[in-house]
């Protein structure tokens, strides 16, 4: 519980949404750039800003930017109709960083744990259930495509995030917006 209140009070404090008003233009620039596999399957990093938003600001204050960047991304880009799934995606995937990520050492286990669930929870069962409602195609046709992306996919994102935060941990802890690792 003392996560959800500690990541809520950043809501009220100016340098934390300056950051998360920051990340949040980030991850609409980066939701630009991706590279298409076939219908509704695409290859891109935002996750990398995800994550890292996530273990600054927490569940509650991710939630919000999840949200806040799915609808501000569909007014700048639109890329077909507006969705409420791909909204509830979004904020799914920050809430699951946040939880392995906020106020915790940072460690391989807990990387890789986050991104596994977010690419099979998120990307996969969800993505794959909106596709299907979206696109009028057979469930598990969608699941079985994002399934084999995401798990091609699954150890170059985790090296990739294992780098992001090998790189810039020192800078987090420094700043204060991360816990200390021993």
């Amino acid at each position: 519980m003392n996560l959800w209140k500690s990541s809520a009070e950043k809501l009220h404090q100016t340098k934390y949404l300056a950051l998360m008003a920051a990340m949040i233009a980030l991850k609409t620039v980066l939701s630009m750039y991706y590279i298409p596999v076939s219908e509704n399957l695409r290859v891109s990093i935002s996750f990398l800003i995800v994550a890292l938003e996530a273990s600054i600001v927490g569940p509650a204050a991710g939630i919000v930017s999840g949200a806040v960047t799915d609808l501000v991304s569909f007014v700048l880009f639109p890329d077909g109709a507006f969705f409420f799934g791909y909204t509830i995606t979004a904020m799914l995937g920050e809430l699951i960083y946040a939880l392995f990520l906020y106020q915790k050492k940072i460690t391989w286990q807990r990387l890789f744990l986050s991104k596994l669930l977010n690419n099979y929870l998120v990307n996969v069962l969800l993505g794959s259930l909106w596709s299907a409602i979206l696109y009028s195609k057979g469930y598990y046709w969608y699941l079985a495509r994002s399934a084999v992306k995401n798990t091609i996919l699954l150890p170059f994102e985790v090296l990739a995030l294992a780098a992001l935060f090998k790189l810039l941990l020192p800078v987090l802890q420094k700043r204060g917006w991360i816990t200390k690792q021993s």
